[in-house]
């Protein structure tokens, strides 16, 4: 009897002893638009036991840079500046202490640069220009920094809203799992037009079927896959709905499934949905909504990939422009663009549901949310 006391004891010293297990953490940065509340990238650091972001800083200073993007290799930091001649930066990545560090900045040739991603092999970079409705592409050195551009492209045609599909608006840049084609919805012409890339030379070809379509009128926004199934999806942000496509892999082919509204039937006022994001499991999808404020949650059909709405959540704030579920999955974190505030919401991996965490954070004017897992 004696001896077991001795040995547990020996043991809870022992035990005592090591370092306690660390909490996962991560870095969240936020592109803004700059005025008297912001003047660049912020960061803060977000604790996944809690859910607790820590008070923001400036990470890197810079005009508008309203959209970012990691680099694979986790090192390296991509804004774009939204503007009337935007321009692209590189930044490298300080992973102990989330500052920024400037390496180049080179023009996107294009008006209103609004969204951009980095292939999955770090060679290539590939953005769009929302104001004349170009996708452009970049060469990533080794180092991290920029080529001047490689690719430009000019969609055309127009869509029926004579005052917002007047001509061409490339959205967003979202790459296939394969990392074979781009995606490019957009919301000028209600379609999202596909290309093949070949990342070491940044090079873009029209793709065979070169687009497909969303209901007219519907102003396609931003696009994402699904991790596991061969479906995709759109969030359309002047019609405020989201189409659901099946995705052929082989041949980078999309086939129109279903449309969704992303608000409820007895909303009147103006609303333009913004974001949409995806969890890792592929159950469920989430919308956000500039107007009503909130997020819509579906939960996604596993066999057809169709959308049912399991609730909308309002995010305590105004103009919920981006969001980001973290990497554990718990959280979901939404930057309310005209509130100046980021709301943590702890995320139901079963039910898909989003309860308000209590933590809110200041920050000027923010656009996008990333995140960034500290290793």
């Amino acid at each position: 009897m004696h001896k077991l006391v001795i040995h547990s004891i020996a043991l809870s010293v022992l035990l005592g002893m090591l370092p306690a297990a660390s909490a996962k953490q991560a870095w969240v940065y936020f592109g803004t638009y700059t005025g008297p509340q912001s003047k660049g990238i912020y960061a803060a650091k977000l604790d996944d036991s809690s859910g607790k972001l820590d008070a923001p800083f400036l990470a890197g200073e810079l005009t508008s840079p309203s959209f970012l993007t990691i680099h694979p290799n986790r090192k390296y930091l991509y804004a774009v500046t939204e503007a009337k001649n935007s321009t692209v930066t590189a930044f490298a990545i300080d992973a102990k202490t989330g500052m920024l560090t400037l390496l180049n900045t080179v023009a996107t040739k294009g008006s209103s640069g609004c969204h951009l991603v980095v292939d999955r092999t770090g060679k290539s970079l590939v953005l769009d220009n929302y104001g004349n409705g170009s996708v452009v592409t970049f060469r990533v050195g080794a180092d991290g920094r920029l080529s001047e551009v490689a690719a430009n492209i000019q969609h055309s045609g127009s869509g029926p809203d004579s005052k917002r599909q007047r001509g061409p608006h490339a959205h967003g840049v979202t790459l296939s799992p394969d990392n074979r084609f781009v995606f490019v919805p957009d919301l000028g012409v209600d379609k999202i037009v596909a290309y093949r890339l070949d990342p070491e030379p940044a090079s873009l070809t029209a793709h065979d079927p070169p687009f497909a379509t969303v209901p007219e009128g519907s102003g396609p926004r931003h696009f994402a896959f699904h991790p596991k199934q061969s479906f995709s999806y759109s969030v359309n942000e002047m019609k405020s709905s989201v189409t659901v496509f099946s995705y052929d892999r082989e041949k980078g082919a999309l086939t129109s499934l279903q449309t969704v509204a992303n608000l409820p039937e007895d909303f009147k006022g103006v609303n333009n949905s913004a974001e949409i994001d995806i969890d890792a499991d592929g159950k469920f999808l989430y919308a956000s909504n500039r107007g009503h404020d909130s997020i819509t949650v579906y939960a996604i059909d596993a066999e057809r990939g169709t959308l049912t709405t399991v609730e909308r959540v309002l995010t305590q704030g105004k103009t919920p422009r981006g969001f980001k579920i973290d990497a554990s999955g718990h959280y979901l974190i939404a930057a309310n663009q005209d509130s100046n505030s980021v709301v943590v919401f702890k995320r139901d991996g079963g039910t898909g549901r989003l309860t308000p965490t209590g933590q809110t954070i200041s920050v000027g004017a923010p656009v996008c949310v990333i995140v960034l897992p500290i290793n």
